[in-house]
């Protein structure tokens, strides 16, 4: 995703491994999907990396110094794209949980309206 007009995500490491049953998902979307997706997305480095005897994993590296990893072991080329895309439009920010459901610089001073007011 783009955040004031640059895009977030810098770097997508792709890792996999040859021989492993479980990286044959990734190895076809290497082949297939992987060159289009460099093609539409000239601003993102694509990195290959062979790590052999380990299930394959999509890495993004993104510009505030965030990564995020994605296990992609056992799934077909167009789930490892979806992940791929989902990588790349995400801002790469941490997940925090809200602590309440109303979010407001100002709390009302005499507190949140609830259904169960009583008058």
């Amino acid at each position: 995703m783009a955040l004031r007009g640059i895009w977030q995500l810098q770097k997508l490491v792709v890792s996999y491994c040859n021989w492993g049953g479980s990286s044959r998902g990734i190895r076809a979307f290497m082949e297939t999907e992987l060159p289009a997706l460099i093609e539409k997305n000239p601003q993102l480095d694509v990195v290959t990396e062979l790590s052999r005897g380990q299930h394959p994993y999509l890495k993004g590296i993104y510009r505030n110094r965030n990564e995020r990893v994605v296990c992609v072991k056992n799934m077909d080329p167009e789930e490892v794209l979806l992940n791929a895309t989902r990588l790349r439009n995400s801002l790469g920010r941490k997940v925090v949980k809200l602590r309440t459901r109303h979010v407001t610089k100002h709390p009302s001073v005499q507190g949140t309206w609830t259904t169960a007011v009583k008058f």
